[in-house]
């Protein structure tokens, strides 16, 4: 049996799949991401230079343990809290621009796809893709 993404840690496997996006190359990074923030419960733009990438991993982890999921999940995975000065802090949302395009440019590269039923899902391609980097961060490991 081989090793699969829930084999090993998310941390270590969002870094390594991460680095394998940036370092195919086909990935493109829009401009906005210098400047953008990924929320509005957020005062700064995140200060990695690579987050997206690692957010483009992070979907990719997510949709392999449970899919079909759309934007609408992702806003909420990726959400916080906002602080609202002296009143209580409550739950919001992030935005779903960031997971949209996000979603629009992984399937692109055939790593995902839409869902019939709605929502998307890991192609054939793309769950070997990351079983292949999770065997690879897991004999790292060793």
């Amino acid at each position: 049996m081989g090793i699969s993404v829930k084999d090993v840690g998310a941390y270590e496997f969002n870094k390594a799949f991460a680095a394998f996006l940036k370092k195919s190359g086909k990935m493109k990074v829009p401009e906005w991401t210098d400047f953008s923030k990924t929320g509005p419960y957020k005062e700064l733009a995140p200060s990695d230079s690579d987050w997206y990438f690692i957010r483009a991993a992070s979907l990719c982890r997510h949709l392999y343990i449970k899919s079909p999921t759309g934007v609408g999940c992702f806003k909420r995975i990726y959400g916080g809290l906002h602080r609202r000065g002296a009143a209580p802090g409550h739950f919001a949302v992030s935005t779903g621009s960031i997971s949209r395009r996000l979603l629009k440019s992984l399937e692109q590269l055939k790593l995902v796809e839409k869902d019939p039923n709605g929502g998307r899902r890991l192609t054939s391609q793309g769950r070997r893709d990351l079983d292949r980097i999770a065997a690879q961060v897991k004999s790292k490991k060793k």
